[in-house]
């Protein structure tokens, strides 16, 4: 199923931008932080007085890609083949788009970005629409590496377990997800055999909402978050994509717009799952399920977001600490996933955390935000 005219895409293609450079290495030279982002501990614990703080990008996009290096640096992608990135902490922003994506309008979903330079971005849509492409200059300048030669494939997610290894997921093709991986940070990519892919069930497929339909953790855990089929799935694998275990998840499925539409894991057995119904004015009840054994099993949040979220992540202090963002507001978590609270209204499709900190959003209309202690 293709969802691309409300913008999110189930065999979405995914924008993602994969980090290539270990993070142990150095960022080059870039512009100074201001003092609030040189704080290596701005923010509260447990989130309280901390809120969105909005940087003005200058573009009217609706940017789904997003890449937090550090309180500094991020990465955004997302529409008319637009990519930009922040030194300063989102005082001003570079329009780094690869010429010829916005020349042909891609549709970037999902990024990661290790630091300043190195960033690896993946564009949704059928065959050849679906595209991965790499940059180690900041976005001066593009390579593609990767365009999807089937027409039935569509790709909608990318992760990287380190500077070499990384994985992107299509929807299912001949009844399976295709997982497509990368062994040299991005510069070649090969089609993973499908002999240890669970049958895809009728309709199912993956969200590209927030580049966070396929999440890994450590050196070889792969989590993949699906919907539209009859129950709304999780899949890991701990080889790196060879082999995977399916598990069913509390969120509610069964309509093409439902189901899980991001995950994050904090380690290879703590994860959170959030979706819903993404169509304005329909509820989405039991959108939030949590794992503690690596999502072999889940269980529904015992008081969920109020509503449909389509990203999710970690806080880096506090163990149980957790954001979920999505088009009616932002909710925390400070239980790992149990119970979620409003921290405050206003529009985002993703979330990213650095370990310094620095939270990023981002959504329609331009809208990008750091996570900042109210004044």
């Amino acid at each position: 199923m293709r969802l691309l005219e409300l913008g999110i895409g189930m065999c979405a293609a995914a924008l993602v931008v994969g980090v290539l450079a270990a993070p142990a290495q150095a960022a080059p030279a870039q512009a100074a932080p201001d003092r609030a982002d040189a704080d290596p501990a701005p923010l509260a614990r447990d989130l309280r007085g901390a809120g969105w703080a909005l940087k003005d990008t200058g573009k009217d996009v609706r940017f789904r890609g997003l890449a937090a290096v550090n309180r500094s640096t991020a990465w955004v992608a997302g529409s008319k083949g637009t990519v930009l990135r922040t030194v300063d902490g989102g005082r001003s922003w570079r329009d780094v788009s690869p010429p010829g994506a916005v020349a042909e309008g891609l549709e970037f979903r999902d990024i990661e970005a290790f630091d300043a330079r190195r960033a690896v971005a993946l564009s949704i849509g059928e065959g050849e629409a679906s595209r991965v492409l790499r940059t180690e200059d900041g976005g001066a300048t593009w390579t593609e590496t990767f365009r999807n030669p089937d027409p039935r494939a569509f790709y909608d997610c990318l992760t990287f377990f380190d500077a070499r290894h990384g994985l992107a997921m299509s929807d299912p093709v001949d009844g399976k997800f295709r997982i497509l991986a990368t062994d040299d940070g991005g510069r070649n990519w090969r089609v993973l055999p499908n002999a240890g892919m669970p049958e895809a069930l009728p309709g199912e497929a993956g969200f590209a909402a927030s580049g966070q339909c396929l999440v890994s953790s450590g050196p070889r855990d792969v989590w993949l978050a699906t919907g539209g089929g009859a129950q709304a799935r999780i899949l890991h694998s701990a080889d790196r994509g060879l082999t995977w275990q399916v598990a069913e998840s509390t969120v509610p499925a069964g309509d093409p717009a439902r189901g899980v539409f991001a995950l994050a894991f904090r380690d290879r057995t703590r994860g959170l799952a959030v979706g819903g119904d993404y169509r304005t004015g329909q509820a989405s009840p039991q959108a939030a399920a949590v794992s503690a054994d690596g999502g072999r099993t889940w269980r529904r949040a015992a008081t969920p977001p109020p509503a449909y979220r389509s990203g999710a992540a970690w806080f880096p202090y506090g163990a149980g600490t957790a954001l979920a963002v999505g088009p009616t507001g932002t909710d925390v978590t400070t239980d790992g996933g149990r119970s979620w609270r409003s921290l405050e209204a206003g529009s985002f499709d993703t979330v990213d955390c650095a370990a310094d900190a620095g939270c990023w959003a981002a959504g329609e209309k331009g809208r990008v935000a750091r996570l900042e202690r109210r004044r």
